[in-house]
């Protein structure tokens, strides 16, 4: 990567969270969950900015007092609980083009991965993408469970099946393909790319691999409380990869 890329991180918060109301802003370790992604992403030099996309005032409001900037409200139709954020991402793109003019690296850190580290996100915007012909970049983690082992479909007449079978025999977890859970550390693409397509899998995509520890999604309340767990353990400064 060279010092003249211009790298955009957006975060993408709205409001409106069912599995866990108010998850934006709902305080992890004493700091609200977006000032999380707001930090690492203010730790990496090589931002140049950090924008938040949110329909919520208030999760606006909690954005700019952690240092990012909210330069526009994201519409009410990219905020409802079936809007693609595809086009929460396009919108933002198209935004900031529009204001401030090209860039060339557009990169998201959700809010709900806040045990990432910095060097997640650099590697994401890094060699793999601004040095390769990758569209995009994601983060993923081992998966713990495998569609050639362990996990199952049932057909019409209620037998239950192998989700998928690989070439040969698989016996053991361990003798089938790797495979990889795509997890919400974070996703780098190029702008470009994002305006053009009509979604991320549209195009040629590599992988940064996360460990486990690093790697938790926030959804419901027992995410939550898995990371606060885990979050106590890191600022107490102890070892968490083998509790996982």
């Amino acid at each position: 990567m060279t010092s003249t890329q211009k790298i955009i991180c957006f975060i993408f918060a709205r409001g409106g969270s069912k599995g866990l109301p108010g998850k934006n802003i709902k305080p992890l370790a004493g700091t609200p969950l977006i000032a999380h992604a707001i930090a690492c992403a203010k730790s990496i030099d090589a931002i140049d900015d950090v924008i938040v996309s949110t329909d919520d005032s208030e999760i606006a409001e909690v954005a700019e007092a952690y240092g990012a900037k909210v330069p526009f409200m994201r519409p009410a139709e990219l905020a409802s609980d079936d809007a693609p954020e595809w086009l929460s991402w396009q919108h933002a793109v198209r935004w900031y083009q529009d204001h401030y003019g090209s860039f060339d690296v557009f990169l998201s850190l959700p809010t709900t991965a806040p045990l990432r580290a910095a060097e997640d996100v650099e590697a994401c915007f890094g060699e793999l993408l601004t040095a390769s012909d990758a569209d995009g970049v994601i983060t993923v983690r081992t998966a713990e469970r495998s569609p050639y082992f362990n996990m199952v479909q049932k057909d019409k007449d209620g037998f239950v099946r192998l989700f998928a079978k690989a070439d040969g025999h698989v016996s053991r977890r361990q003798d089938a393909p790797p495979i990889f859970d795509i997890v919400t550390v974070a996703y780098a693409a190029r702008p470009d790319f994002i305006l053009s397509a009509a979604g991320l899998f549209a195009g040629n995509l590599r992988s940064v691999e996360v460990p486990t520890e690093r790697a938790i999604d926030i959804d419901t309340p027992y995410d939550f409380s898995l990371a606060e767990f885990l979050m106590g353990k890191r600022l107490a400064g102890q070892q968490i990869g083998d509790e996982i």
